[in-house]
């Protein structure tokens, strides 16, 4: 028994935005994960996406004129019922409150799942933002973080494994919150780099982050439980074009978890 989940960043309104549409909605179609996490979405683009895949869903972001086409944020899509919800901003080095963490309970038939995502500021030079902003985002995982299944946090962190940010999530640091590590997956079972930014994607040119695996699926521990949480299987999505449109600058990244 299993579960797979899925994340993506989808590129928001950049880059032929109206043409990839079609493209992300027929990627996460033929993926047939059980949950999808989102960044870089909005609230009419998660509606549809739900509607399509006959999924629950929630969203949260950066919305200042409630414009229900222009607004930019995470989402969680999930085939099985969504019991609670909740997000916190995510305060920038200039104090700006734009970036969220998103948080679903999902009702899945083998227990209960908190599920988090986030999207980290992007700015090359902004390690310690990243850092504050996963130690607030810490701090809020634990306040919903119980469940029969593991804790699942996924995202666009702009950051790469070996960074100071990365390193006090997986257990290479001191943790943000004393006991709280997470696993990897895809340095657990994936095969390969696993990069999700890429110059092979179309959509990056003359970019300051070449070839970086930004894109995480971390499954929180302690777990008690094992092997139940333990990843099985990790992949990426969302490389090859459909009808000649890659659906956007991120590769996205699934990952099969034991229940």
């Amino acid at each position: 028994m299993a579960v797979v989940i899925a994340t993506w960043n989808v590129q928001w309104q950049f880059n032929e935005w109206e043409e990839r549409q079609p493209a992300i909605a027929a990627v996460l179609g033929d993926l047939d994960a059980d949950v999808i996490m989102l960044q870089e979405s909005w609230r009419g683009q998660v509606d549809r996406l739900a509607d399509e895949l006959g999924f629950h869903h929630i969203w949260a972001g950066h919305d200042p004129r409630g414009d229900y086409e222009r607004s930019m944020g995470n989402a969680i899509l999930s085939r099985w019922p969504i019991q609670t919800n909740a997000h916190r901003f995510l305060a920038d080095a200039k104090g700006r409150e734009y970036r969220t963490i998103v948080f679903a309970r999902i009702k899945t038939p083998f227990g209960t799942l908190p599920a988090f995502t986030t999207h980290l500021d992007h700015h090359f030079g902004q390690s310690a933002t990243r850092s504050s902003q996963l130690a607030a985002a810490s701090e809020f995982i634990e306040i919903h973080a119980s469940g029969d299944l593991p804790p699942i946090l996924t995202g666009d962190l702009n950051a790469v494994p070996e960074s100071d940010e990365i390193r006090k999530l997986t257990g290479r640091s001191t943790p943000y919150v004393d006991g709280r590590i997470w696993t990897d997956a895809w340095e657990q079972v994936g095969d390969g780099p696993g990069i999700t930014w890429s110059n092979t994607n179309p959509y990056i040119n003359n970019s300051a982050w070449p070839n970086r695996r930004l894109d995480y699926a971390l499954i929180g521990w302690p777990r008690e439980n094992r092997p139940v949480g333990n990843p099985t299987r990790a992949w990426m999505f969302g490389i090859e074009p459909i009808d000649g449109i890659v659906a956007s600058d991120h590769y996205g990244l699934a990952v099969e978890i034991h229940t």
